[in-house]
């Protein structure tokens, strides 16, 4: 199950698009892309990051619940007897 969620990633984005984050399903951090203009301002940069992140985590937590239900949801794990 852990390498289905592998395949599963997110790009969450903040400040128009500037600030990227891209996540896989088991909330690994695989990249983090900002452009040059967003360099200039820390703070605005700061935020831009951790709205890029929860972004990210919001998106992925969709996409698991839809991926844990195609692999058979919480009865494939009782079958696995967890």
């Amino acid at each position: 199950m852990q390498h289905a969620l592998d395949d599963v990633l997110s790009v969450g984005q903040s400040a128009g698009g500037k600030v990227q984050v891209t996540i896989n399903g088991n909330q690994q951090t695989l990249g983090v892309s900002i452009q040059d203009d967003m360099l200039t301002d820390r703070v605005r940069l700061e935020g831009a990051v951790k709205d890029a992140c929860n972004d990210a985590h919001r998106k992925i937590q969709k996409d698991m619940a839809a991926t844990m239900k195609d692999l058979g949801g919480l009865e494939a794990l009782k079958n696995l007897g967890l």
